[in-house]
């Protein structure tokens, strides 16, 4: 997910996607442990994208609070 889609979306959209993200990072966590993941790229690719969406949400807060 790119930072222009994720600053065309809502405020609403963008929680949902982050709760999305957050448990698909741990359901990749539960298989790296167990040794069954198949795509360890996507561990760090799911960590940039939560800091994006964090980082994003906390932008559009702000300015709504200003």
């Amino acid at each position: 997910m790119t930072s222009k889609e994720i600053r065309e979306s809502t405020v609403a959209e963008i929680e949902n996607k982050l709760r999305e993200v957050r448990e698909a990072l741990v359901q990749l966590r539960i298989k790296k442990h167990t040794g069954q993941v198949e795509k360890p790229h996507l561990l760090r690719s799911y960590r940039k994208d939560i800091a994006r969406l964090e980082t994003i949400l906390n932008q559009k807060k702000a300015t709504k609070a200003a």
